[in-house]
């Protein structure tokens, strides 16, 4: 299952040119993950008061359009993988609403990697059990037809 968050590219995203600066994608995709987690009744900003941190050790992405001041955007986000701390992340930005032809409003893919930590020192911790439960839904697993 993939959860989607609507946005909308705002002034302070953007370049001089009204194109979004390429950093500010990482703040939407952060944004995305904390709409991901209230959705799945783990607000980010608990977990933190709990002690426990979802910091980011890895990312990867592929730009392949361009946003501008203005355009709405879908943010779609599944998971790839369910480790002991570790949960990986896959990442759609489409433009909105999605032209017909398929693929012409993808504008970035992204994978991450996030570890749960214990806040304020960075200990590793196993992902507890319930926030583990409401994740599950969102692990996407491969066909039997893929290799």
């Amino acid at each position: 299952m993939k959860f989607e968050t609507r946005k909308q590219i705002r002034f302070h995203h953007c370049d001089p040119a009204g194109i979004v600066f390429y950093p500010q994608y990482f703040y939407l995709l952060h944004e995305a993950q904390e709409d991901f987690l209230a959705h799945i009744g783990h607000p980010e900003h608990t977990l933190i008061a709990a002690g426990l941190g979802v910091p980011i050790v890895d990312l990867k992405t592929e730009f392949l359009g361009m946003c501008r001041y203005g355009d709405e955007i879908d943010i779609s986000l599944n998971l790839t993988r369910l480790g002991n701390a570790s949960i990986g992340m896959h990442y759609e930005i489409h433009s909105y609403p999605r032209p017909t032809d398929k693929g012409q409003g993808l504008k970035l893919r992204a994978n991450s990697v996030v570890v749960c930590s214990e806040i304020p020192n960075g200990k590793v911790l196993g992902i507890p059990d319930g926030l583990r439960q409401a994740l599950m839904p969102y692990l996407e697993t491969k066909s039997k037809e893929e290799p």
